[in-house]
């Protein structure tokens, strides 16, 4: 039953024109799905919320990807700063920029100098 319905979905989409996705959950949690070629389930879903007035994902929802969003950014910047300390891409930084750089290897350096001293 479950190929029949994604068929007819595919031929409704192909025969109709028309933007079509079908998820299916069987009762033991497997999941099947159909999107039509010219289209993505979010982009469908987004066009449902719109012409229903109905709201798919909640504030907790919109607060999660924001998160998600922020912690991305965070972790870009902290990459760009990882290159920086590895001597990489410092030709677009300013020399004020370059100061605490510098401040955080001649520390760096001083701690793996008292490590090699103990050893």
């Amino acid at each position: 039953r479950r190929n029949g319905i994604i068929k007819k979905a595919r031929e409704i989409s192909i025969l109709c024109e028309a933007q079509v996705s079908v998820v299916i959950f069987s009762s033991s949690g497997k999941m099947s799905e159909y999107c039509s070629p010219a289209a993505t389930l979010p982009k469908i879903l987004e066009r449902y919320q719109q012409n229903s007035g109905r709201k798919l994902w909640d504030a907790e929802h919109e607060n999660l990807s924001a998160e998600i969003d922020r912690i991305k950014k965070e972790n870009d910047n902290m990459q760009i700063e990882l290159r920086h300390l590895k001597g990489e891409d410092l030709n677009s930084l300013y020399p004020k920029e370059l100061i605490p750089i510098e401040e955080g290897l001649q520390i760096g350096l001083a701690s793996v100098r008292d490590k090699q001293m103990e050893i």
